[in-house]
């Protein structure tokens, strides 16, 4: 705990984030649960309740995979033509799916990213 660590780059704490690892050391793990953070780093002590992440991966989220989703649905539809219960039967599983995939990794980059910006602001993490 009393080990000094050096300010990671954005990057580097995205990548950290997106593996549910810690943004400053990417050892301890981020999360509890699904998406329920720890109070600290068992590996280097940093505090996670300053990154909270609130509703932006949410909405990133929702973004990613509506991207893929139209665009995979309008795809579909212009090159094969299927009926639409099975538009709905290939697109309805898989946005749910993909949205509860992605949402835990995007929430882990986000506070990556939170804890970044923060820490070049000269705040005490």
């Amino acid at each position: 705990m009393g080990q000094q660590f050096g300010r990671p780059t954005l990057w580097n704490s995205l990548k950290r984030g997106f593996r549910r690892t810690c943004p400053r050391c990417g050892q301890g793990r981020m999360f509890a649960g699904y998406l329920t953070a720890k109070e600290s780093c068992a590996h280097c002590g940093l505090v996670f309740e300053p990154l909270r992440a609130d509703d932006a991966p949410a909405y990133f989220t929702i973004s990613i995979v509506g991207h893929v989703v139209v665009t995979g649905y309008l795809a579909t539809e212009s090159i094969l033509h299927p009926p639409v219960w099975l538009q709905l039967a290939i697109w309805m599983p898989g946005t749910l799916g993909m949205t509860l995939g992605l949402l835990p990794f995007v929430k882990g980059a986000v506070m990556g990213a939170i804890f970044s910006s923060q820490a070049k602001r000269g705040r005490a993490f």
